[in-house]
Parts: structure tokens; sequence; C-alpha cells
């Protein structure tokens, strides 16, 4: 009919969208090798920035602090990218339901019950062993009981979640004023991520934890993108969303229980920092981009932050206070502007 008529704008603009869509996964694994060459530059950076001294010792330090960041930023950005896909929100993280909260809870009550000398007197496998599989098993029940309260409704659980988190987080400070004063600096110094004093026995233990996670996330990359289009459509499309869902909660709570037991609680933003400028770098709903992208992005926003504080400003703040300020006013940000949308 547009060759009869002359009209052959609507073939045009049907050959324009599927050129669009053909060139759209070369342009996104092009983001991902630029994200992937500002990951090297900002580690090489990091290694060997303001590097006084011998490297013999040097190389080893910076190379095992660089680890665990790499590490921990993987592990976060992922995990916050499966807990938006199966809530349908970007605005949330998994902190938000309180898993910092209930870290330095667990730690409050080992101090309170073994004391200062008692606590660390402790094997660090042992503790990162205990840290990680009591936030495992406490986050997985916790996920349980509040589904069972929530009905099925993500949303729900979502703000329950929220309100369950501040509660924790109020058992937590009261907990810590049940502790010795003279005993309660040593649960202050772990209450943030610390990567200058990371045990290099604890890095092949969370690689051996998380590596897997990550592994099982990418392979479920293709469910992932199905559990994003909404229950309804998922279960349509053959995909039990309950399932799916239960899974990627497994997933979330061993991926964000390994990393805060190797540096502790990271800031409650540093997810949604991330994810914001994934989206914004690779701004697709497939995971098989989305996932690599979150991670790298992750990396670069870590390792390079931690980098300027350290060798730029040559601060000692611990960079989780930097990241909750940013964190604060982006989510400010995004929420401002999804209320105009």
């Amino acid at each position: 009919m547009a060759e009869l008529t002359g009209n052959t704008t609507a073939p045009r603009a049907k050959a324009g969208a599927e050129g669009a869509r053909a060139a759209r996964p070369p342009a996104m694994g092009r983001r991902l090798i630029w994200l992937a060459v500002a990951v090297a530059l900002a580690s090489a950076v990091y290694m060997v920035y303001g590097a006084k001294g011998a490297w013999g010792f040097i190389l080893p330090f910076r190379g095992q602090k660089l680890a665990a960041m790499l590490l921990v930023a993987s592990c976060l950005s992922v995990a916050t990218i499966l807990f938006q896909t199966i809530t349908g929100n970007r605005i949330l993280t998994p902190s938000l339901l309180g898993f910092d909260a209930l870290y330095v809870m667990i730690l409050a009550l080992l101090v309170h019950l073994f004391g200062a000398t008692g606590y660390i007197a402790l094997p660090t496998g042992l503790l990162f062993a205990l840290n990680t599989a009591m936030m495992s098993l406490l986050g997985l029940g916790l996920f349980v009981v509040l589904r069972r309260g929530a009905r099925g409704e993500m949303m729900r659980l979502v703000l329950t979640g929220i309100i369950f988190g501040v509660f924790l987080r109020s058992a937590t400070e009261f907990v810590q004023r049940l502790i010795d004063p003279a005993e309660f600096s040593v649960v202050t110094s772990v209450s943030y991520a610390r990567f200058n004093t990371v045990d290099p026995v604890l890095l092949p233990l969370t690689a051996a934890v998380t590596l897997p996670v990550l592994w099982l996330a990418w392979r479920m990359r293709h469910r992932l993108d199905v559990l994003g289009l909404g229950d309804t459509v998922a279960l349509s499309l053959g995909e039990p969303p309950r399932r799916g869902q239960s899974i990627v909660l497994v997933l979330i709570c061993v991926l964000v229980a390994a990393a805060t037991a190797l540096v502790g609680p990271m800031a409650a933003f540093f997810g949604l920092i991330v994810s914001a400028l994934a989206h914004t770098v690779t701004p697709t709903e497939r995971h098989a981009i989305l996932l690599p992208s979150a991670a790298l992005t992750g990396c670069v926003v870590l390792v390079g932050g931690q980098t300027v504080l350290e060798r730029v400003l040559a601060l000692t703040t611990p960079i989780a206070v930097v990241i909750e300020a940013l964190g604060g006013a982006l989510f400010l940000a995004l929420l401002l502007k999804r209320k105009r949308a």
C-alpha cells in the first residue's frame, strides 16, 4: 500500500527501528568494554599513584585491598540489581531492609557475650563463617516471615521489611548500650566498611563463597529478564514468579552477607548509586548486559572513590560516609523525578 501511494515513511521508520535494534547489542558491548577499561585504569592508578617505598611491600599490600574492593563492589552491585528486578523498583536496595543493622547487631551481641578480648581472640575464619551463616540464615528467615505477612505481594514485603529494618537498628542501639563503654570502641571500629585492615585469609574464603553465587546469577540472566516483566507476565510465559523470587532472595542474602562479613557494612546508598549509573551507561533491561555493567560500575565507583580519598585528598574518612551523603542526594533526586513522572 505504501508503494502504491508513494508513502515510504512507514517502511523507512520500520527499517530504521530494526536497524537500531540490530545495532543496539554491539553498542552495549562496546560500553561494557569501556567500563572494563575504566576499571583497569582505576585499578592501575590505585596501585601505583603516590607509591613511596619498597615495591615488594606496596604491591602486595595495595593488591590485597584492591582485590577486596573489586569483590565487594561486584557482590553488592549484582545484589542490588537482583533486588530491584524482583521488586520492580529502582530506588530500593537490600540495605534498606536492615542487612547492615543485622551485621552490627550480631557483632554487638558477640562482644556483649564474649567481651572485647574474647571477640578479638576468635579465629578470623570462624568469625567470618559465623557472620556469613548467621546473616544469611537470619536474612532468609526474615524474608520468609515477611513474605507470609505480605501474602505474596512484593511491595508489601518491601515496606514491611523497611519497618523491620528500623526495628533492627533500634534493637542494635539497645544492645550497644548494654556493652561496657571500654569495649564499645570495638563495635564502633567495625561498624563501617574497612579496606585497610582486610585479613588476607578471608579473601579466598569470600571468593569461594561469592564467585559461585555470581555465576548462578549470570546463569539466571534470561529468567531475570522474565521476572522483571512482573508476576502476571512471568507466569504467562511459564516462569513461576514466587519460585524465581525465592531463588534470587537466597543469592542476595549470600552475596550481601559474605561481602559484609569481609569488610563490614557498606553505605546503604552504594547500590543505589551504582544501579542508577549502570542504567544510565547501559540503558537496557537485559540482564546479560545489566549485571556485568553494574559490577564494573561498582568497581569504578569504589576503587576510584577510595583512590581520591586516600591519594588525592589524604583523608581518613571512610568512603561509606561520602557515599551516604552522595547517595542520599541521589535518592531524593530519583524520588522527586518519579513523583513528577
